[in-house]
């Protein structure tokens, strides 16, 4: 009988045990409760549950930012600029006496971004990046952490790319996407290191392709400017950065922002990937850029002008001016054509009409469909190598309004821009006999809407 009740006294024992305990697994705050300590911090559960389909959108981000980041690559660049205080102080030399200890340069540390495009060591960034780098003064930075001096192969001041190979193997290169591929309204990620923040992400959407006239500073008197504008934030050290869409292929290689306090401030551009691959590879083979050239000066097309030229609506190219002895000029293109279409491909502003071009190889034969005295007709032109002196956009061989006699300038304010009689150096450069150099274009004016840029020919004005 004794050991009946000592069996259930251990049986209702171990009952309020388990109960106890299982009370403490699942609400704890019940004891302390008990304890006095009623302060219950942060809420039982989220306010919302997250759906499926954004719990999956999550994950592709989260996917490609994992793909992507081993392919990005930190640079460390030094370089050396004047230094702006040493002639001030030399100034003072003959008063205090002593040798000069200011130097006349000084070095300067920048910060950029990169993409492995080989398992061998080959690297795309910026040409700005790089540019003016001492000797053994670009160093890369792996996503492992592992550092490398790496030296330049090639650049191409006119797209901003360049090539640098370190001494590396079995890297991961990134794969590179085919720009047919690409639409607006996609999500992508640039990865890069922006204000010194190693190995960044920032997601956005592509805003639009093909962007052009973005009046960026110029390191080439010929631009080639066919972005891509994404809303993806960009800060300055992620130049040369990748943009990539959520399957981890590169889109296109981070170069500009649009601002105007030195920061992010909405929209960035990108170099597009099927541009990067072809100056690659050409510098890679050849340690420069082998770039064709129709040699013409080219336009924007508007109403005005399209309704002068008998166009039904705004579409093409303008012809400006043709150089002569160029490969425009044998082909038989004349000035106030209009370029419709390059193989079939129509072409209708001037980012498009060089996102063609650049994609072809000197001594290749094209087609062009133009707009001549109101009727269509085509032309067989075989590009030239170009002519690193003649640009189709930039003729002033680095001449501006400050470099120029005010006397000879003349204002057309209602218009917004400025010319001024050409120099014989200009028409020997561009071997033209006639025209005026348009000085400089207000971004805002009726000259600026219209796709006028400064730095350029003006050979004919309303038809003659």
């Amino acid at each position: 009988m004794r050991n009946k009740y000592l069996q259930t006294a251990i049986y209702f024992f171990g009952i309020v045990l388990t109960t106890v305990i299982a009370i403490a697994i699942i609400n704890p705050q019940y004891f302390q409760a008990i304890a006095g300590n009623t302060t219950k911090i942060g809420a039982d559960a989220p306010p919302t549950q997250l759906p499926d389909v954004v719990k999956q959108f999550n994950s592709a981000i989260e996917n490609a930012s994992k793909a992507v980041l081993p392919t990005v690559v930190a640079i460390s660049v030094e370089s050396e600029q004047e230094n702006q205080f040493s002639d001030f102080f030399k100034d003072f030399h003959p008063f205090f006496g002593g040798e000069d200890q200011m130097p006349d340069k000084q070095k300067v540390q920048g910060f950029g971004s990169g993409v492995i495009i080989s398992s061998d060591g080959y690297i795309v960034t910026n040409n700005h990046v790089v540019d003016g780098a001492v000797k053994d003064g670009i160093k890369v930075i792996l996503y492992d952490k592992s550092e490398y001096k790496a030296k330049v192969v090639g650049t191409d001041p006119s797209t901003d790319l360049a090539v640098i190979k370190i001494d590396a193997h079995d890297l991961k290169p990134a794969y590179f996407a085919d720009m047919k591929d690409v639409k607006v309204g996609e999500f992508v990620v640039a990865v890069g290191n922006p204000l010194g923040l190693d190995f960044t992400v920032t997601k956005g959407i592509i805003s639009a392709i093909g962007r052009g006239q973005l009046q960026l500073p110029k390191k080439s008197n010929y631009q080639i400017e066919n972005y891509i504008q994404t809303d993806a934030a960009i800060n300055p050290g992620n130049s040369g950065g990748g943009l990539f869409d959520l399957s981890g292929s590169l889109v296109g290689i981070n170069a500009a922002i649009a601002t105007e306090t030195g920061g992010f401030m909405g929209y960035g551009f990108a170099i597009p990937v099927d541009i990067v691959k072809i100056i690659a590879e050409d510098i890679i083979v050849n340690g420069k850029v082998n770039r064709p050239a129709l040699g013409v000066m080219i336009g924007e097309i508007d109403k005005v002008t399209a309704k002068s030229l008998g166009l039904d609506k705004v579409k093409g190219v303008l012809v400006n001016d043709v150089i002569k002895n160029s490969a425009a000029a044998k082909g038989g293109l004349q000035s106030q054509d209009v370029i419709l279409a390059i193989d079939d491909t129509p072409v209708n502003s001037v980012p498009e009409l060089q996102s063609v071009i650049i994609r072809k190889k000197v001594g290749e034969k094209i087609k062009i469909k133009i707009w001549r005295d109101k009727k269509e007709i085509e032309k067989t032109i075989t590009l030239e190598a170009r002519n690193e002196d003649i640009s189709s956009n930039d003729v002033s061989g680095g001449d501006n309004e400050n470099s120029m006699d005010n006397n000879s300038l003349v204002n057309f304010n209602k218009l917004g821009f400025t010319v001024a009689p050409l120099t014989k150096e200009q028409k020997d450069q561009l071997k033209v006999s006639n025209g005026v150099y348009i000085v400089s274009v207000k971004r805002d004016s009726q000259a600026g809407q219209r796709g006028m840029a400064p730095n350029g020919v003006m050979v004919t004005a309303d038809m003659k």
